[in-house]
């Protein structure tokens, strides 16, 4: 994605397409005269009705309006409340996420759509486009600055146009939906030109809970991270940990604890691991596979899976959701290190199994760096040539990935080792270190493995429980939420599909657990129960599951973890 045009409203190409769309919507029959009085609010330039003021005053700039009393022109969009209506519940994908899809077929619902004053007389602003169908008036700014984006494209004939608009998607802040939602596609319909496909609406970064002002004080600086800890990192942390619609809270300790958690922990220390291994064992080449066994079977499950997961969910815009799903991967190969223990197949000398072992790892590496391309492509490019590979990011084809296998050529040449993501302080030095960091994304000098250390894990299974990072506790969103029904998983004895509660706008979580042996299904319906809510979606035996009850196994069977008291649904546990 690249800025490949900057446009001005004041230029002229504008001003022949602002006055053409407003001749064709005049024509129509769809802009009238008349009176109009409001509140004014002249840093906002628009109108606000007495349910828009918070305590008499701009929700925006916190001061009262200047009533104006006025002729106008208006724009007929009440005649195209209900086609709007319609159009949104006949394309659910239309505004996303769900919330502000919910949002704006609330506004619709409360009462007739009001029609939209599209003037201002020149006596009172003489900046404006005029308009066509008298000399009088200007255009009101968002029946103007809409128009931009076809503007931009050549509408009507343009090629650009013709290529992009009927697949168009805008990507707008939660503040300005309502123009965006109500406003631009009525206006569109009323010049016979087609909708947009989709409006992705996003949230606000926050610092400490509280919108960033240069007033505070609290204005993050991204290119200024972006040099300390590397454009990649950075761009894979704000990615991850907003999740698309809501609010997201920036600080530095929280960058460094994802990128140390995620990148360092996980991503790294699996090409580390791996890569020396094969060092060791191989002479640094891909080793050549033999047949796959059922835990070999089990992991390409599980790849497949958290791919098609990814593949499934980043078009849609859910990329921190996208992520996971990828990471359940990451975190999967890491395990299959530690339960295939390839240290003590070679200790054993079966060098068959051992090359089985490495080579599924490594193609398995390879498929989560072209999945990354799009979110770290400097990394992901440092990946693929660890791997002894060229990574052409935009000729991907992410879609076949998933069921695709035997990318990497037994035989080829491979790093020795990796250091692509050094664990960081605060300010970007490596831990343990006052020097500055090599920026993550970008390959550090190869060191010489180990021998008998780089391959085995800080802490495996049999050695008991593992010590974790506070960044890693993190990570979990543990919430309680209310059980609405409970029925039997109709392919699965041991499964149940709950209806859970969270106090989330989309409405209730569809969860698939595996409760059915202890707990009928009415016992569920009622109960308050903690769910992790960050995980991917995936499907259990055919049905979607949107998160994970959290239970206790007893010598009696299985307890529930639960709250001592009723909360809210939704609420947080910590």
């Amino acid at each position: 994605m690249e800025n490949d045009d900057f446009i001005r409203t004041t230029e002229e190409r504008h001003k022949r397409t602002v006055q053409a769309v407003l001749q064709k919507v005049y024509d129509a029959g769809d802009i009238y005269f008349a009176t109009y009085g409001g509140h004014y609010c002249f840093g906002c330039e628009r109108f606000y009705t007495d349910k828009e003021l918070v305590d008499g005053k701009c929700p925006d700039h916190g001061v009262a309006p200047t009533w104006i009393e006025e002729q106008n022109y208006f724009f007929r969009m009440s005649k195209y409340q209900d086609w709007l209506k319609q159009h949104i519940l006949d394309n659910p994908e239309f505004i996303r996420p769900e919330r502000y899809r919910s949002e704006v077929l609330s506004m619709l619902d409360m009462g007739v759509l009001e029609d939209l004053c599209i003037s201002r007389p020149k006596s009172r602003l003489t900046w404006g486009i005029e308009l066509p169908f008298d000399a009088n008036y200007v255009t009101y700014v968002w029946f103007d600055a809409l128009l931009n984006y076809v503007t931009a494209l050549d509408w009507p004939d343009g090629e650009k146009f013709a290529k992009f608009w009927p697949v168009a998607q805008h990507l707008v802040a939660k503040d300005i939906l309502k123009p965006h939602a109500i406003f631009w596609p009525t206006m569109l319909k009323a010049a016979g030109l087609p909708v947009y496909a989709h409006l992705n609406v996003h949230g606000y970064w926050l610092v400490k809970d509280t919108k960033m002002s240069k007033s505070l004080g609290n204005v993050v600086e991204p290119v200024r991270l972006s040099e300390v800890y590397g454009l990649d990192a950075f761009r894979y942390f704000l990615l991850r940990e907003m999740r698309f619609g809501s609010d997201a809270s920036f600080s530095e300790d929280a960058l460094v604890g994802r990128l140390n958690a995620d990148l360092a922990n996980d991503l790294g220390n699996l090409f580390s691991r791996v890569l020396s291994m094969c060092a060791k064992y191989f002479g640094g080449a891909v080793p050549t596979p033999g047949d796959l066994v059922e835990e070999d079977q089990a992991l390409m499950g599980l790849g497949r899976t958290s791919l098609e997961n990814f593949t499934a969910l980043f078009p849609r815009c859910r990329f921190s959701m996208a992520l996971e799903a990828l990471w359940e991967l990451v975190r999967g190969l890491n395990k299959y290190v530690d339960e295939q223990a390839p240290w003590a197949l070679a200790k054993q000398g079966d060098t068959a199994r051992l090359g089985t072992v490495v080579y599924v790892l490594l193609e398995w590496m390879r498929k989560v760096a072209a999945h990354l391309w799009p979110v770290m492509p400097g990394a992901a490019e440092a990946m693929y040539g660890q791997l002894g590979l060229a990574l052409d990011g935009p000729g991907l084809d992410l879609g076949a990935e998933a069921a695709a296998w035997g990318g990497l050529k037994p035989g080829g040449a491979l790093a020795t080792a990796s250091n692509l993501f050094p664990r960081l302080e605060v300010g970007g030095a490596p831990q343990g270190t006052k020097a500055d960091a090599v920026p993550a994304g970008k390959p550090a000098k190869e060191a010489k493995p180990k021998a008998g250390k780089e391959e085995k894990p800080a802490c495996t299974p049999a050695e008991g429980p593992c010590t974790v990072e506070f960044a890693d506790f993190q990570k979990l969103e543990l919430r309680v939420g209310s059980v609405l029904a409970a029925e039997k998983h109709p392919d699965a004895d041991k499964l149940l599909k709950l209806s859970v509660d969270l106090g989330e706008e989309g409405g209730p979580r569809q969860i698939v657990a595996g409760l059915a042996e202890f707990f009928a299904p009415e016992a569920l319906v009622g109960r308050q129960v903690v769910v992790v809510a960050n995980l991917a979606p995936r499907k259990i035996r055919g049905l979607v599951s949107q998160g994970m009850v959290m239970a206790v196994r007893t010598e009696g069977g299985m307890e529930l973890v639960a709250v001592s008291g009723p909360v809210a649904p939704g609420s947080r546990v910590s």
